[in-house]
């Protein structure tokens, strides 16, 4: 247990990915913990993508979509991010929204399970992907069944056909029992859909190895890859073959450039390509996973843990008012804790104007996200010290912290 700053200091001397804050490009005077949100920059991404710009773009034109590898950033960026999350090479791709690739991946999924009738998401999953499975729902003559995942097997049965939750939870960070949701929906003959928005990049995840069927998840929070990051897409390799994906764009077909007029699907993850990517972005994104070379999974697990950890024990044990909403259990966190306030709106407003940078879910939650890359000891104890004096002296009371009516909370 971490009690004070100075203990916080001998931790970040003892951690094993102290290397990994230098990869990343933060400001002076900031902690900053909406990581969860939008990730910091790492430092090789302005180079990366001013050489992409001026060279590529500038001097080779439509030579680099071969010359320099703009074609196949999808499938190479894809197993980058595969090799963070559980997935052998050649299940991954990236590109396009998190949007788009849920529908994406629903729609598969649903097409391989024809006589079923069922969705199933979280009944607090993130709004969008409530919105597209509401939607597949509609297109595709299903009903939505909203439930809780500890709450799952009371809708298991017969009619079944695909579950989608996120692994994390992202107002409380709660992690939630991916492998068990997996075997039991396998057990009752649906398939599943992961999320992971909230988890690739500090949580390891082993897809593969849990039988998941598809997985989505943003590449802007955790894996850093910048605001409006292309978001990825896996498709389990033992359904390839099979599946009918719904938007069927020209560089998914087996011959792109034979510019065929029907559509015939290409071998493999590439079927999951729909249009032009955006190969900016894309730059962008792979020169961020760099940040993630010799970082082990396990390295990154124990050091999410001990940040959140420190900051539920302070919570604990100097803030009587506070209330966590993130799980105690360390199998059952994230990488982020959510904690229940009188006035967590004003309070977050306060922290940021101090220079900690949390945000706020409502209706009354302070959420603060650990990357542990670039996160220390130290930043998770200054931050923490700064509720305190936040919460003691009453200053997030002054109105200038007050919302804006019709104002964003962000």
């Amino acid at each position: 247990m971490i009690e004070s700053r100075e203990q916080a200091l001998a931790a970040d001397a003892a951690d094993p990915l102290a290397f990994a804050r230098q990869r990343f490009a933060l400001p002076d005077g900031v902690v900053y913990l909406d990581g969860n949100s939008l990730g910091a920059l790492p430092v090789g991404v302005p180079a990366a993508v001013a050489d992409t710009v001026t060279r590529e773009w500038g001097t080779n034109l439509i030579g680099s979509w071969n010359g320099n590898g703009w074609w196949s950033l999808p499938t190479r960026v894809g197993d980058r991010i595969g090799a963070l999350v559980g997935a052998a090479p050649g299940q991954v791709l990236c590109g396009d929204s998190t949007s788009v690739q849920l529908f994406q991946a629903l729609a598969g999924l649903v097409r391989l399970t024809p006589g079923r009738s069922r969705l199933i998401t979280d009944e607090a999953n993130f709004p969008t992907d409530q919105y597209l499975a509401a939607s597949v729902a509609r297109l595709l003559g299903l009903d939505l069944v909203r439930v809780s995942p500890p709450d799952l097997p009371g809708v298991l049965d017969e009619r079944a056909a695909v579950v989608a939750f996120s692994a994390v939870d992202y107002r409380t960070g709660e992690l939630w029992d991916a492998p068990g949701i997996t075997a039991a929906a396998h057990d009752a003959g649906a398939l599943v859909l992961w999320d992971l928005c909230h988890a690739a990049g500090a949580v390891p995840f082993d897809l593969d190895g849990i039988g998941a069927d598809a997985a989505v998840g943003c590449s802007y929070k955790y894996l850093c890859g910048g605001p409006g990051a292309p978001a990825w897409i896996y498709l389990a390799a033992r359904h390839h073959a099979a599946l009918d994906l719904p938007l069927t764009g020209w560089q998914g077909h087996a011959e792109p450039f034979a510019l065929q007029p029907r559509y015939a699907p290409a071998a493999g993850i590439e079927r999951a390509r729909i249009g032009t990517p955006p190969i900016l972005a894309m730059r962008a994104l792979d020169a961020a996973l760099d940040a993630f070379d010799g970082v082990s999974p396990a390295d990154l697990r124990g050091k999410s843990l001990a940040l959140t950890e420190l900051v539920l024990e302070f919570a604990a044990t100097h803030l009587p008012d506070v209330v966590p909403a993130t799980p105690g259990d360390p199998r059952r966190r994230g990488s982020q804790v959510s904690l229940r306030m009188p006035g967590a709106y004003q309070v977050t407003q306060a922290l940021i104007a101090r220079g900690v940078v949390g945000d706020f879910r409502a209706p009354d939650m302070l959420r603060l996200g650990f990357a542990p890359l670039y996160v220390r000891h130290v930043d998770a104890w200054d931050a923490m010290v700064a509720l305190r004096e936040v919460l003691a002296s009453g200053e997030w009371r002054d109105p200038r912290f007050a919302r804006a009516a019709g104002s964003p909370v962000t």
